[in-house]
């Protein structure tokens, strides 16, 4: 089974939510500093904040910083940090020894995905964390995918995507499942909701980078077998 641990930033929701679209995952713990924003999601924001009633969560409220460093290792099959950005108290979260904790953490194969800026806005801030990546995670793979969002600074956002060394073997851009939506058989049974943005062919192609990005770095990842887009419907 999945076990997924959501660190720094992820209060509202979201990202719980979403993991616990599929019926593979079996245990969510999630860490939040700010016992408020759970409660504000719930209150304001009911949609978004339907994982916090799910058996499968486990809330805690701490530093996201502090568990990840208690974490015993080899805890987890799948990190995600949905982290504020790298400036201020959030700083830490873009600095190698907490990409060492999360390694440390993570099984042998295991995946660890972290908000990683906007290409238009960040790419000497997106290039030093996919060095610093490659490094931690040497003899894994590291790669980079974006989504569109209109909310964020140029309507992009992006996530740096590592895997630990050892475990089965995949490439980042073939999607291991159908997407979780309703009364797909990836998706738990507590599904009702259809997916809005992501899709089969959406997954391959968030990992094709426009061209100025790729030149910057494509050296610290694997290039993208754009094969993979084809015949995807």
């Amino acid at each position: 089974g999945i076990e997924m641990e959501g660190s720094g930033g992820g209060g509202g929701g979201g990202v719980l939510r979403e993991m616990l679209r599929y019926k593979s995952v079996e245990k969510a713990d999630m860490a939040e500093i700010d016992a408020m924003v759970p409660e504000v999601s719930k209150k304001f924001f009911p949609g978004m904040s339907t994982g916090f009633t799910d058996p499968r969560a486990n809330v805690q409220i701490c530093d996201g910083l502090k568990f990840v460093e208690d974490t015993p290792a080899e805890t987890y099959d799948v990190i995600i940090v949905d982290s504020s950005d790298p400036v201020g108290p959030a700083e830490v979260l873009f600095q190698k020894p907490f990409f060492d904790s999360l390694h440390k953490a993570l099984k042998p194969g295991g995946i660890v995905c972290t908000q990683a800026e906007c290409l238009w806005l960040h790419l000497p801030v997106i290039k030093d964390v996919a060095s610093m990546c490659k490094e931690v995670f040497k003899g894994g793979k590291t790669t980079y995918a974006y989504c569109t969002i209109p909310t964020y600074p140029s309507g992009q956002i992006g996530f740096m995507l590592c895997k630990k060394a050892g475990g089965k073997d995949f490439d980042f851009n073939v999607a291991s499942t159908p997407p979780p939506t309703v009364g797909s058989e990836s998706s738990h049974e507590s599904v009702t909701n259809p997916l809005r943005y992501y899709n089969a062919a959406i997954h391959p192609a968030s990992f094709v980078l426009p061209e100025f990005a790729r030149v910057e770095l494509e050296p610290f990842f694997e290039p993208v077998d754009i094969s993979t887009l084809e015949n995807i419907q």
